[in-house]
């Protein structure tokens, strides 16, 4: 029997929609969703809670309402719990999600406001720089002589929907490396300077777009 004195906080809650080709991948590794694998063009909707533990309540209520939903990632981490829960149906998704803001008394405008703390383009990346890339990548390869794009904001999950927004802006772009959980949230991106260009302007536009609404 569940304590309802105890409440816990909404920090993100996030739809993405149409999921493009190399972010449904890079969500699909064994690293990541240890779940069910998302595919191109499904919908997700991925959630932040405090404290970590809430996320099991939440992931109930999704489940309970849309059994047809599938959860590709459950993670408990220190402070906060994330769930990333995806289908085919934009609406079973969102029915899934408005069963949770109910169930847990919460609104879709409590969440966090995004918040940028760092981005830049390094043209003409030196082949050293791409060799400690490489290393740490978790997607796609930066060669030399691309042009990289890195981008860090608070909190974390917001890197899913900038590095989706990216990918669709210039689908070209080779997606290295999507940090979505932790403290900051961190996006490698390589590719021509036009290429990483449109995908910076894309991710401020959406981000920014994120934090006037409901304000």
């Amino acid at each position: 029997m569940s304590d309802t004195s105890i409440s816990s906080e909404l920090r993100v809650y996030l739809m993405v929609e149409d999921l493009q080709e190399q972010f449904a991948a890079y969500l699909g590794t064994p690293t990541r969703a240890r779940g069910y694998p998302p595919f191109a063009g499904d919908h997700a909707l991925i959630i932040e809670v405090a404290p970590a533990l809430a996320i099991e309540r939440v992931i109930d209520l999704a489940l309970r309402e849309v059994p047809g939903v599938e959860p590709g990632i459950l993670f408990v981490e220190r402070q906060f719990g994330v769930l990333e829960l995806h289908g085919k149906s934009l609406d079973e998704v969102k029915r899934a999600g408005e069963a949770v803001l109910a169930g847990t008394g919460s609104s879709a405008g409590d969440q966090l406001r995004p918040r940028v703390l760092y981005h830049d383009i390094i043209e003409n990346v030196s082949d050293q720089h791409a060799v400690l890339i490489n290393r740490n990548r978790k997607g796609s390869m930066l060669m030399p002589g691309q042009s990289l794009l890195v981008y860090e904001m608070t909190p974390a999950l917001f890197a899913a929907v900038a590095a989706n927004e990216a990918e669709r802006a210039a689908p070209g772009l080779s997606m290295i490396d999507v940090q979505m959980i932790g403290a900051a949230g961190r996006l490698y991106l390589g590719g021509t300077t036009e290429e990483v260009t449109a995908a910076r302007d894309r991710i401020t536009a959406v981000l920014s777009s994120i934090e006037g609404r409901e304000q």
